[in-house]
């Protein structure tokens, strides 16, 4: 019956929103910047489960790094490196005309040292875009306040690989944060987008989709970007 009620809120109020809604966002920002001659870091890549993150076939090389071994067999990457993007020595001053990041900010627990190794591997013009979710939405307050624990339980009721569930810190997950941080590593800020869809975390339940619903609805409606759910921001070096 729940399965039933909630493919009915599907149809009803997202009859168009396809699975990853909010990777398809990011992958279209990062589209308008990637060019058949970039040389790219995709950071967090892991074991490179999402697809919208295939960008081999559009430039000229693609790098990742991640904390996670999966990250040496991913498939939508030329070379993995194993590590934290806080330091990350074995790539050149300079050397990237991109780098992005999908779901990792809130992840980062010394954001200075992040932004400042992005800066210095990035060239001159070159563009760091990041997506990641916003610290005031409903899923990072309760995140911010349960433990990584619950983090993996609840992610695995939604099919995610219980291994795939890391701790977060929300350290740069807002719009005060990414002034903060660009001044600090002395980025130039091009854009910060708020972004609100289909409550996915809510979704696994009849009774918590209603709210999702509601709530999304009602963010949109009043363009309140401060609650809504993804941050999509590009800063350029």
């Amino acid at each position: 019956m729940n399965k039933t009620l909630v493919a009915l809120i599907d149809k009803t109020f997202y009859p168009k929103t396809e699975d990853r809604w909010d990777d398809k966002i990011f992958r279209n920002e990062i589209l308008n910047v990637i060019k058949p001659s970039s040389i790219v870091l995709d950071i967090g890549a892991g074991r490179g489960r999402i697809l919208e993150m295939d960008f081999k076939g559009l430039c000229t090389k693609i790098y990742g790094v991640d904390p996670d071994e999966g990250v040496l067999q991913n498939p939508l990457i030329h070379e993995g490196y194993l590590g934290l993007a806080d330091s990350m020595p074995y790539f050149e001053d300079n050397y990237f005309d991109l780098v992005f990041c999908d779901n990792v900010l809130e992840h980062v627990e010394n954001p200075v040292p992040f932004y400042n190794e992005v800066y210095r591997v990035l060239k001159t013009g070159g563009v760091f875009l990041s997506k990641t979710p916003n610290k005031y939405h409903y899923m990072p307050i309760i995140a911010r306040s349960t433990p990584t624990s619950f983090h993996k339980f609840y992610n695995k009721l939604r099919g995610r690989d219980y291994h795939d569930t890391f701790p977060t810190f929300y350290r740069a997950n807002c719009y005060k944060d990414y002034k903060k941080f660009s001044k600090t590593s002395k980025f130039n800020i091009s854009f910060v987008k708020f972004f609100s869809g289909r409550p996915e975390y809510l979704r696994l339940f009849f009774l918590t989709y209603i709210v999702g619903v509601i709530y999304e609805r009602t963010v949109n409606s009043f363009n309140i970007n401060f609650f809504k759910t993804i941050i999509v921001t590009k800063m350029v070096k």
